[in-house]
């Protein structure tokens, strides 16, 4: 195969930047219409609602709620606020803002790959990895870590094509603004980021205005600092934000862990035999991408600088996305469902994408429709709209004053949360949903009595008794413990991860009867004697 060499102007490549924005938010926008108002998650979904909302009314992530790193927060507030409404629809709306940059920048990349020779057709092309590279972007909670996966390739092939002191700066810039939105962003770019610059130095040459390597990392670490300033001057300006921020870096290290992992889903492993045929070939096509993501990134980096210990021409793309696949593996390795192989799978589909855009049509064609029918079957299941419509049981809810369509169990949850606030927590009075419904909170607009709003990994004594201090600060009116081994593990069952707050409520609760749920334990103030 030949390496696209591909250092020309954005204005002198086959599609503009305009024509490109415009078929990736119309692509956006399109899904939106569709999928937009169908499902509703008070688990995952929930989190990064509560967490938005909390801010909207000047709270502050980390430091008042447990959240992910406070970027996403702003930005969906920021959003949310011009038009003044926290629900459900209005975030989802801002979400999708994010997903139509990561989508543009993601279709440039590629279309910039496209040489004159194999211009022909080019429109369709960038049409068929529009559709590769949409059909993994979900779940639609975790859109904001998909685009900067994505971002992050554009700005470490920004510096490579033209290594100059500006854009070692400008790259790393883009990577701390990264971590500002997700701290294990601001990683991965890291170490993308030196593996680039250290190929950089292979065979370097002096272009002009190209810094030595020392230069080089200096500029970029200057770069780095002033992206993430917005989390440093939170650090040193915000009262009480430094003390629970490095508190949750050095939780991971307690935990030893950045996700509860999961079985690795290796193409042997599908369910030949035990399934119906297309379920055993999506489980063997999953499989294969997990593999496919290391795999990637091994020969990619091998590829990329045996090219320039050769003084050839590669292309820009190709060695950013090679440098990022291996730390966008981890993420998708550290979970190994297919929900996390979609947020760290675009490394290798933009840097497939990208190579297969110069290649002559009888190499480009199939393997670009195999990647794209393979990605379809993986991920189609997954959406919500293909959802509704495979299942035809969703049903109208009105949350947060939107109509939207979900299965009959969410409804049932959703309406139960309603029903326990009416009778037992009216006139905002506060209550407890845990460990796993973060989005009752923001369903009901209403404060979570304790920090931490989504409890996963066990936590110490220390910090189980502060947590017991807010709940009889607040009375909360009811608490309903979802009573469940998360992944099957009873080391996570809420009674085990959080004995003594698990101890407080059955002591100074009474566990009522009528629970719809067995596993919905729902407990209401015990009755003065």
């Amino acid at each position: 195969m030949s390496i696209p060499r591909n250092n020309k102007p954005v204005t002198l490549q086959i599609f503009s930047i305009l024509p490109t924005l415009a078929l990736a938010s119309s692509i956006v926008f399109a899904l939106f219409l569709w999928q937009g108002h169908k499902g509703f998650n008070l688990w995952d979904e929930g989190y990064l609602w509560y967490g938005v909302q909390r801010v909207m009314l000047g709270e502050v992530p980390i430091r008042d709620f447990t959240s992910y790193d406070p970027g996403r927060y702003y930005w969906s507030s920021a959003l949310m606020s011009l038009k003044g409404d926290n629900g459900i629809m209005a975030l989802r709306g801002a979400v999708a803002v994010f997903q139509a940059i990561g989508l543009f920048a993601g279709l440039l990349l590629i279309a910039r790959s496209t040489t004159q020779r194999f211009k022909n057709w080019s429109s369709v092309y960038l049409l068929l990895s529009a559709v590769t590279l949409t059909v993994w972007m979900f779940p639609r909670h975790k859109l904001f870590d998909i685009s900067l996966s994505i971002l992050l390739i554009g700005a470490l092939a920004f510096l490579i094509q033209n290594p100059a002191r500006l854009r070692y700066f400008i790259c790393g810039m883009c990577v701390g603004l990264a971590a500002v939105f997700g701290r294990n962003h601001g990683v991965y770019g890291v170490v993308g980021s030196v593996g680039v610059m250290a190929w950089l130095a292979i065979n370097p040459g002096r272009r002009a205005g190209a810094p030595r390597f020392i230069e080089g990392t200096g500029l970029w670490v200057a770069g780095v600092a002033v992206g993430f300033t917005p989390v440093l001057l939170m650090i040193g300006l915000v009262p009480d934000f430094a003390g629970n921020f490095w508190a949750s870096i050095r939780f991971l290290f307690e935990v030893k862990a950045t996700n509860l992992p999961l079985p690795i889903p290796w193409p042997w492993r599908a369910p030949f035999g035990s399934a119906p045929l297309g379920e055993t070939i999506r489980g063997l096509l999953i499989g294969l991408f997990f593999i496919a993501t290391v795999v990637f990134g091994v020969v990619a980096i091998a590829w990329v600088s045996w090219q320039k210990s050769r003084k050839k021409a590669t292309s820009p793309i190709l060695v950013a996305a090679a440098f990022l696949a291996l730390p966008y593996a981890h993420y998708a390795y550290s979970r190994a469902d297919v929900g996390h192989l979609a947020q760290g799978i675009f490394p290798l589909l933009i840097g497939c994408l990208a190579l297969l855009a110069a290649q002559r049509p009888k190499i480009k064609w199939p393997l670009a429709l195999l990647l794209c029918g393979a990605s379809l079957w993986v991920t189609h299941i997954s959406h919500p709209g293909w959802q509704c419509v495979a299942s035809k049981q969703c049903v109208s809810i009105e949350i947060s004053g939107d109509e939207l369509s979900v299965p009959p169990h969410v409804a049932n949850d959703v309406l139960l949360l309603w029903k326990l606030t009416d009778e037992y927590a009216p006139g905002g009075r506060s209550f407890i949903a845990t460990p796993f419904w973060p989005g009752a909170y923001a369903l009901l607009g209403k404060k979570s009595p304790m920090w931490e709003t989504y409890s996963l990994f066990p936590r110490s004594e220390d910090f189980q008794r502060e947590e017991i201090e807010r709940i009889k600060i607040t009375n909360p009116g009811f608490i309903l413990v979802y009573d469940w081994p998360l992944d099957g593990r009873e080391e996570l069952r809420f009674r085990n991860s959080r004995p003594l707050i698990h101890r407080y409520i059955v002591d100074n609760f009474e566990l009522l009867s009528h629970s719809p749920n067995p596993a919905y334990q729902i407990y209401r103030p015990r009755k003065p004697m």
